[in-house]
């Protein structure tokens, strides 16, 4: 049940300092806790807003101290519902502590580490689109609040609804196959993975009446983007001017030929209009092109380009920033996609948020596309699934998860103990964009209708759920993310705060 403070600061109105401050608080649907704040003047006018992350950042510190091949185990908890790629972005850093970069990834190992990739995407993405998404396109954002959710999904669109759960459940039966459970399994280990991939597990992808196959998955996806491009040309009215405003987009490419990469690459950044921002450099080198903004209202950073500073250099991640800045996209049917996806903007960068579900869909289709080329390829059976090199004192893994970017960076001693750990996750490079967003909602609903709905607070969500956050990753939330209600007096005076 979404929560509101409705906290009015009523001073003397003969003062010009008038103030109302509307806090939403939790934010619902989303992974973690926020809370947003919009700041009216005396006018009711939006002065400032903020979306505010108020859970506490540890992860980085506490894991110094322990032996660098722990990490790719450790940093799963850091999320349950993206734990894979956590793992694989400290497996990568962790492969080039013991010599071995991805290139130097035994094949078999390569290939079973992207499967187990695809599988963690696609099962994520249908997450957010089927639970979490669905029912504001479905119903609205003026529907009843009781409505907005997936029960009421699976009252009135049934078959929309199993497929959802289905094909989450393959993407589940990827990542518990290759690494033993749903949540918090392991595969990757330095230099490689642990255990092969049997003939009997991979025929059960490809053929087995236990799970609807490989290709089932590849052949509903594309029923549902048909869907969300019926309704796209519906709901282009407000689909194409919700919360869109010029941003930077930012992602991994193809080391190759730029296409769209979701395992290994190459990081592109292109500004609002196209222009190139950053030019297809090595992972490794992230640290010398980004630094991390911090304010002191929110617990999440600010990463931005240094080159063109805090106020300039942020970039937006995710499913629309790699359908963005890719040349293609290897699959053919995620490309065919991907080309009537770029008609929408006449081939121009994209800047509309709400666009992102449509982006997100494609990039499911591709990852089942890919997850079929996968296991028909008979060297992913192989147990060739370990290299060994040079030890090193630094490792970096860049991958791109879910909702964006991830970046682990780690340092560690002669004696293997972690020193420094730095991680840039997906949502964290969103946080700028999720604000930009949140002005866009107070600005252009609270001002149309100053009087508070629930369909402007519904808006100020759904704008922030495009970007499907993780706010736990984005933290590295320790403890308990309590709702806790503040209520202050016309003075600005704590009257009485409540937790549960």
């Amino acid at each position: 049940m979404k929560n509101i403070q409705l906290l009015m600061k009523n001073l003397n109105t003969t003062k010009s300092n008038i103030m109302k401050k509307l806090v939403i608080d939790p934010v619902t649907r989303v992974e973690g806790h926020g809370k947003v704040t919009i700041n009216l003047d005396e006018n009711n006018k939006v002065k400032d807003s903020f979306f505010h992350v108020v859970e506490f950042r540890g992860f980085e510190r506490f894991i110094q101290g322990h032996p660098y091949w722990e990490a790719p185990v450790l940093v799963q908890r850091l999320c349950g519902i993206c734990p894979v790629s956590h793992h694989l972005a400290a497996a990568k850093a962790i492969d080039q502590i013991v010599g071995i970069d991805p290139e130097d990834l035994s094949p078999p190992a390569q290939k079973i580490r992207k499967l187990l990739h695809f599988g963690q995407v696609f099962q994520s993405h249908a997450l957010h689109f089927f639970y979490l998404a669905s029912p504001d396109l479905l119903f609205g954002v003026d529907a009843d609040p009781v409505k907005r959710n997936v029960a009421a999904v699976a009252i009135e669109h049934l078959d929309l609804a199993k497929k959802g759960i289905l094909m989450r459940k393959f993407g589940q039966e990827i990542i518990r196959v290759i690494a033993g459970k749903r949540i918090h399994g392991i595969s990757a280990v330095p230099g490689g993975v642990h255990k092969k991939l049997s003939l009997q597990e991979r025929d059960y992808f490809l053929n087995s009446k236990e799970i609807p196959s490989v290709d089932a998955m590849i052949n509903w996806t594309r029923e549902i983007i048909d869907f969300l491009k019926d309704y796209h040309d519906a709901n282009s009215s407000w689909l194409d001017t919700f919360a869109e405003y010029d941003s930077g987009h930012l992602g991994l490419v193809n080391k190759e030929n730029g296409f769209l990469e979701l395992y290994d690459g190459n990081l592109r950044a292109l500004d609002a209009n196209g222009k190139v921002l950053l030019n297809d450099i090595p992972d490794t080198e992230y640290i010398q092109h980004f630094n991390e903004g911090v304010e002191k209202w929110s617990y999440l950073k600010f990463p931005y380009l240094k080159d063109l500073g805090r106020e300039k250099g942020w970039n937006r991640v995710g499913p629309l920033a790699r359908v963005n800045i890719c040349n293609g996209i290897e699959t053919p049917y995620a490309e065919e996609e991907r080309l009537i996806f770029k008609l929408a903007t006449n081939g121009n960068v994209n800047n509309k948020t709400m666009y992102s579900h449509w982006a997100r869909l494609i990039e499911m289709l591709y990852c089942a596309e890919m997850m079929k080329s996968l296991l028909n390829d008979i060297s992913i059976l192989s147990d060739d699934l370990m290299r060994k090199g040079e030890r090193r004192g630094e490792g970096i893994g860049i991958i791109e998860a879910p909702r964006g970017t991830l970046i682990h960076h780690y340092e560690v001693d002669e004696k293997d103990r972690i020193t420094r750990c730095n991680l840039i996750v997906s949502t964290t490079h969103n946080n700028e964009a999720m604000n930009q967003a949140v002005k866009w909602v107070a600005n252009n609903v609270m001002d149309e209708k100053p009087e508070i709905t629930e369909d402007m607070l519904n808006q100020v969500e759904v704008a922030i759920r495009a970007y499907d956050p993780c706010l736990s990753c984005a933290t590295h939330a320790l403890g308990q993310m309590p709702l806790e209600v503040s209520l202050y007096d016309h003075d600005g005076e704590l009257i009485e705060r409540k937790e549960r």
